[in-house]
């Protein structure tokens, strides 16, 4: 297992130094099919595994520029070509004996966070900090990228013993819970027996597994475009349509909205950009929110009511509006099987020695989406969580983990596949 734990350490070093963010991870994804096509996986790209047209959150520019950017680093344009300007990949592998269908998800994307360039900080001081300005993996999804990468070499090391097929989804953009439903929507995990996700860090430390965290809070991030009319602030004020008052009045009653009484609900404006004079009425203003909602109900009555606050201040204001989704999550339960089934194959792995029965999440994840997609076609699902120790909070400049955690989740993994891949079926 040493010699796995190495590996594992190169995979992660070699995709923190490269990050990308979300819809833009076109080096992230060349690496994984190249790496998946050597283990002996079929892959699928592009719009073979994403529907395009649930694609939110995106620009044409951040995708011309990621092209460009593996372009310059040598993808080959078969590859490029195959991914149509849509990031991703999903590796298969059939044993060709009778059996389940086994999915595991691993998210790729990093985040717009610039890395810190200190001695300080480990991965600057070895040598493999972010060389993409700006853009940092500053959640741990180089972690998990790289345990999919080294799943993959497993799985194939190990064909011979097992049975079924398995699929490893590397999902884009989950940042911002943006890619989790254009894959849900093109159906690629509805034929999924078993789907297992998974975590390093977050609410857990290192020798921690969480078994069955709670409270994963449904989401849907928004973004309200309002357009008035602009005018002479001094000389023609009543010709004016203020689109930055409207969003102004819409901000404050918003955060304003009653919360609910059955559940956590939460609400934040994270941005708003009007107006480019003073003098100028502004016609165009834009703001990015999210709701949230400890149950999928809870969520929905939160968009409901900032459906009808937008719709009253533009109304007040004479201004047009229009509300797009940017993202989404549900809440989760865990299946009861794969519960169970983490519990006993844990004790297998020596590195966990606390595990966790339940600990409170309190944040979304898109791979919910996924999740209830299998559940609802009949399959089940489970995310937990593999602790790691880190550095800073999730998303700050010096974050960075412990790396040896890796192969825990790596474990924790092998154990869980051979337990359902071997069971009578």
């Amino acid at each position: 297992m040493n010699n796995y734990l190495e590996s594992l350490i190169l995979l992660r070093r070699a995709l923190h130094s490269q990050p990308e963010s979300g819809w833009t991870e076109f080096l992230t994804t060349a690496f994984i099919a190249e790496k998946l096509q050597e283990y002996g996986f079929s892959i699928f790209l592009g719009e073979d595994i994403v529907a395009r047209e649930f694609i939110s959150g995106t620009d044409n520019e951040g995708i011309e520029k990621g092209i460009l950017r593996a372009q310059q680093k040598g993808v080959s344009s078969t590859l490029l070509k195959q991914m149509n300007g849509v990031t991703g990949c999903m590796g298969v592998l059939e044993t060709h004996r009778p059996g389940k269908t086994i999915a595991l998800r691993f998210d790729i994307d990093a985040v717009d966070v610039s890395e810190l360039a200190t001695s300080e900080h480990f991965p600057f001081r070895e040598g493999f900090h972010s060389r993409n300005p700006g853009c940092m993996h500053a959640c741990g999804h180089d972690g998990h990228t790289a345990v999919g990468l080294m799943l993959a070499q497993w799985l194939y090391e190990n064909k011979a013993s097992l049975t079924g097929s398995f699929k490893l989804i590397f999902q884009p953009a989950e940042e911002g819970t943006r890619g989790a439903k254009p894959m849900a929507e093109k159906g690629i995990v509805d034929d999924v027996d078993y789907l297992l996700c998974a975590h390093l860090s977050f609410i857990a430390s290192s020798g921690e597994l969480v078994i069955d965290p709670q409270q994963f809070l449904s989401t849907k991030k928004l973004k309200v475009i309002f357009n008035g009319k602009s005018a002479h602030a001094g000389a023609q004020p009543h010709l004016g349509r203020n689109a930055l008052a409207a969003a102004c009045q819409a901000t404050m009653q918003l955060l304003a909205i009653p919360r609910h009484g059955s559940g956590i609900s939460r609400i934040n404006i994270g941005a708003l950009h009007s107006g480019q004079a003073s003098n100028v009425i502004p016609d165009r203003a834009e703001m990015k929110l999210e709701v949230r909602g400890e149950t999928d109900e809870i969520n929905d009555y939160m968009f409901q009511q900032v459906k009808n606050i937008i719709a009253g201040c533009s109304l007040s204001y004479q201004v047009e509006y229009n509300i797009s989704t940017e993202g989404q999550a549900n809440s989760l339960l865990n299946d009861e099987e794969l519960i169970k089934l983490l519990g006993k194959v844990i004790n297998d792995v020596p590195e966990i020695t606390s595990p966790v029965q339940h600990r409170l999440f309190g944040g979304s994840e898109d791979a919910t989406v996924l999740i209830k997609r299998v559940q609802q076609k009949g399959g089940k699902g489970i995310y937990f969580i593999v602790g790691a120790d880190r550095t800073s909070g999730h998303h700050q400049s010096d974050f960075d983990f412990d790396e040896k955690m890796m192969l825990t989740m790596f474990k924790v993994y092998c154990q869980m596949i051979m337990h359902l891949s071997n069971q009578q079926h």
